[in-house]
């Protein structure tokens, strides 16, 4: 979820936009909201918050094994090979922790983009192409999946443990992964219902106030 390009300016004030004609600002309005539309609900964002997901699960499984390596045994070398295990954990986890929380800052940003630019005026039949209903329902179908299973890995998987079966540090790293899971599923269901409820609200709302632009370099309507 790294910033790979920057994103587009808000809107310029009233008093200085400087538009021609209403048509000039909605071919301007609409290849600004596209680009965010993509930057923020495109199914590569969806594979991206997953891949770091995933990475930050597979720091967590080898932090995981490290506990269990210095539960099941404390001679040096399977000390030693836990302190390996547990760094190489940590190395992936906090990289994956770290890009997931720059991209919720960079989403924060987007909707507030969304919203100025939306917030322009109403333009139904470039609209249309916004809304995005196919990608918008993956990412609620799939982040809802992740989620039961997180809360499944996280509360009935461990309450099912046994002291006979199952190790502590076996529970800790099931529920571990269970809250990842949970947590990535969470911020897709967030992601989700923000968009549809951009949508709703600014996209099929209300019809917009007359628009304030600059008609001829200088006059505003």
């Amino acid at each position: 979820m790294s910033r790979r390009a920057q994103l587009p300016p808000p809107p310029p004030p009233v008093e200085i936009r400087s538009w021609p004609d209403r048509e000039a600002m909605l071919t301007d309005r609409a290849a600004v909201l596209g680009e965010l539309v993509r930057a923020h609900v495109a199914p590569g964002r969806l594979a991206m918050l997953w891949l770091w997901g995933s990475i930050c699960a597979l720091g967590w499984l080898l932090v995981g094994t490290a506990l269990m390596t210095f539960e099941e045994s404390y001679d040096v070398i399977s000390v030693g090979v836990g302190a390996i295990i547990a760094v190489m954990g940590v190395g992936c986890m906090v990289p994956a922790v770290v890009l997931v929380v720059v991209g919720l800052r960079r989403d924060l940003r987007i909707r507030r983009l969304l919203d100025a630019w939306g917030g322009l005026d109403r333009d139904p039949a470039r609209d249309a192409a916004l809304r995005m209903p196919g990608a918008g329902t993956a990412w609620l179908v799939m982040s809802s999946v992740l989620c039961a299973v997180g809360l499944v890995t996280c509360f009935v998987v461990p309450a099912a443990a046994t002291a006979e079966r199952d190790t502590y540090s076996l529970v800790v790293l099931t529920m571990g992964l269970g809250l990842v899971a949970w947590l990535v599923g969470l911020i897709g269901l967030v992601k989700a219902f923000a968009h549809r409820r951009w949508v709703r609200r600014v996209l099929i709302g209300a019809p917009a106030p007359e628009p304030l632009i600059s008609v001829g370099g200088g006059a505003h309507r």
